[in-house]
């Protein structure tokens, strides 16, 4: 094998195993991805009706619908889910560990889960929405997404951060307003959520800095772009920049 794809394929392994709980759960979404593509609708209706969080199974197997429900993908692709993961999740559970990354999304997932369906339910008691929303689909990864989207707000640097989660706040707030049914009173929950398991991340290590990373990416790349030991460029027989060259190659 090419060294170049042997290096290659060393650091994709070593990016994946500082993140091993996101990329096992990318990898069931995958697999349950793939069945529901190739089944009926009906067939498809029925596995995910089994696995909703809706408030009829909330009420007979809790523990079962609450944890299968996260291992299936309710709108957009697989591939669009693997590039949020990759932003998101993956620095969220390297920043906290594996287990605290676990107890952020349960307290996301299983929290906002019951606060909208709390709030579906008193819609029904009230006349506000139909006795057949009972068993309405509910399923899905975002919940526990936007709860972890929302704790990296403790990891970004000030003022960054207030941007950061003003950004969070904006997105899921203006989503409420407009849409106001008890998913997006999920996605707004799981925020909250995500915001109050600040006792979870007081003792990791670790800030970010974008405007660092930026300036540290665009050396990384001026780097690349000038091979170590390229000769000087000269003009009128003067070198320009001779020993710039000669100190960013070596670096």
């Amino acid at each position: 094998m090419p060294t170049h794809l042997v290096r290659a394929a060393r650091g994709c392994w070593a990016y994946v195993r500082r993140a091993p709980g996101t990329f096992i759960w990318l990898a069931i979404l995958f697999g349950t991805t793939v069945v529901i593509r190739h089944v009926s609708p009906e067939t498809a209706h029925h596995i995910l009706e089994k696995r909703s969080t809706n408030l009829h199974y909330l009420a007979v197997s809790p523990v079962r619908v609450l944890l299968s429900s996260a291992m299936w993908i309710a709108g957009g692709g697989w591939l669009f889910y693997f590039v949020l993961y990759n932003i998101f999740h993956v620095p969220a559970e390297r920043w906290l560990g594996t287990g605290r990354w676990l107890a952020v999304l349960l307290i996301a997932h299983v929290g906002a889960t019951y606060l909208s369906e709390g709030v579906l339910y008193w819609a029904i008691e009230h006349g506000y929405a139909p006795e057949r929303a009972r068993f309405t689909l509910d399923y899905g990864v975002s919940y526990a997404l936007a709860g972890v989207e929302a704790v990296l707000t403790y990891l970004v640097v000030a003022p960054w951060r207030y941007l950061y989660l003003a950004g969070v706040l904006f997105f899921y707030g203006l989503a409420l307003v407009q849409e106001r049914n008890f998913t997006s009173v999920g996605h707004f929950s799981a925020v909250l959520l995500g915001l109050a398991c600040y006792p979870i991340t007081r003792a990791r290590p670790g800030r970010w800095d974008p405007v660092a990373a930026f300036r540290a990416g665009w050396r990384r790349l001026r780097h690349r772009r000038i091979p170590a030991g390229a000769p000087s460029v000269r003009s009128s027989g003067r070198t320009v920049g001779g020993s710039r060259l000669g100190r960013t190659g070596g670096r």
